[in-house]
């Protein structure tokens, strides 16, 4: 069904607006989730106990972003169950709410020499609690940007969605370059990495301003509600769905940890400068972004299977080519430069694959459980990886440190080749057949999805 809301030649203003939303906030979400990665490196012992290895600092470091994976699941849970029962408008609007205040709080920590281990433990606890609201903000957030485009522009928005993450972190990474350009260490280890997450919650509550004006899904509005979406998703086919999407989302949240992790072992295993790194990843990050929507078209192009199982293969014989390379260059004493083009080459084609990520997820589910359904999809699968810091210590008896994540390189590219082939090919899933039941006029108003 194709009408002025919804056209496979152009997107309406409606539209248009409600994609550039979807596009903001997960970009505010993903500079609030990637805040510890760049801008605590440089001081992440400040709440630290003296005299840790570099491994310990190194896995406690991952831990404050790990607290963060942690929390949400939990908020895929929470609030894909009341994004599918009250809408995905106000249950976004909750979300960005939440994590804004939870960002700006951590601005006020105080470090191990004020309160010895609490302050680790705070820093820990309400990163977990900003992580339930941010699982909250992209279940809802994209599956009613995903709602409102046609089959025939899925593929692309949702790599424009997705590429909110180089937006994200490019944002979180200029941010700490400029702060680290203009503060000395100890002004940075005082109140410079304070300024970052301030900045954060400012800008939360500023998308919060504009999200006022985005219209609730009418997909969402004229579907059937769900009595327990929860239930459904965890029954019968659905339950084999999830069970899909789980076993490949597992091989993505490996290759994303090792991402994630690549700052702290460029700055404390190979010694690089951590203003040259945070400067590698703000580049990395410009060009992250035409990959995700690259990855995004050729899922329209090919297929979305296809397309998963090309993208496993990259990750499993490129990725850890490339990671290997990226070692064996700097152990070497290889020229920094030389570092710095390998680590971008590496960053970009292991995490590029995430352009395909919403759009397929949000396929396998229909839209009385979509929210439930792409929220616990998307993050449950990151409980397993999460403990990352935790399997490089294990890996470290039987290897070098740094050659640890090459282990979940093959895990991650063996994963996500054997869960998108377990899956069927989505498409061209519809997702708009009930929505002949709302007008254009009444999606158009904000607030007017009824429960």
């Amino acid at each position: 069904m194709e009408s002025g809301l919804y056209s496979a030649d152009r997107l309406s203003p409606i539209v248009k607006r409600t994609v550039l939303a979807g596009c903001i906030g997960f970009a505010v979400d993903f500079f609030d989730i990637y805040l510890p990665v760049l801008a605590l490196a440089p001081v992440i012992g400040y709440f630290e106990p003296p005299g840790l290895s570099a491994a310990a600092s190194t896995t406690i470091y991952f831990f404050t972003f790990a607290a963060t994976l942690f929390g949400r699941p939990c908020g895929a849970v929470i609030f894909g169950h009341w994004a599918d029962k009250i809408g995905r408008r106000r249950t976004t609007m909750i979300s960005i709410a939440g994590f804004g205040v939870f960002t700006a709080l951590i601005a006020c920590l105080p470090g191990y020499a004020t309160l010895g281990i609490g302050s680790l433990v705070l820093l820990i606890g309400l990163r977990f609690i900003d992580g339930v609201f941010m699982g909250g903000e992209y279940t809802s957030n994209n599956t009613l940007a995903l709602e409102m485009v046609p089959k025939q522009r899925r593929g692309f928005v949702g790599g424009i969605l997705q590429g909110a993450f180089p937006i994200g972190f490019a944002l979180v990474s200029a941010v700490t370059s400029l702060l680290l350009a203009i503060t000395t260490r100890q002004q940075y280890l005082q109140w410079g990495w304070r300024v970052a997450f301030l900045f954060g919650g400012v800008l939360a509550f500023a998308f919060l301003m504009f999200y006022r004006t985005v219209p609730e899904s009418p997909v969402w509005m004229a579907s059937k509600k769900s009595v327990a979406p929860l239930k459904e998703v965890f029954s019968g086919v659905h339950r084999r769905n999830l069970f899909q999407v789980f076993v490949m989302m597992v091989g993505f949240w490996f290759a994303s940890q090792v991402s994630s992790i690549l700052p702290g072992i460029l700055i404390q295993h190979l010694h690089l400068p951590a203003s040259i790194t945070s400067d590698i990843f703000l580049g990395g990050s410009v060009v992250l972004f035409f990959g995700f929507v690259g990855c995004g078209m050729l899922s329209q192009m090919i297929g979305r299977r296809k397309t998963i199982v090309l993208c496993g293969m990259a990750v499993l014989f490129g990725g850890t080519g490339l990671y290997y390379l990226l070692v064996a260059h700097a152990l070497g004493g290889g020229s920094q430069l030389g570092t710095a083009v390998i680590t971008m080459a590496f960053y970009i084609l292991i995490v590029s694959p995430w352009g395909i990520v919403s759009t397929y997820i949000s396929e396998r589910f229909p839209t009385h459980i979509r929210a439930s359904g792409y929220g616990i999809g998307y993050s449950a699968a990151v409980v397993i990886p999460a403990f990352t810091g935790i399997y490089l210590l294990g890996l470290s008896s039987v290897m070098p440190y740094v050659f640890g994540p090459l282990v979940l390189l093959v895990i991650a590219g063996v994963l996500m080749i054997a869960g998108a082939l377990l899956g069927p090919e989505t498409r061209d899933v519809d997702m708009h057949e009930p929505v002949a039941r709302v007008s254009a006029e009444e999606a158009a108003i904000p607030g007017t999805a009824t429960a």
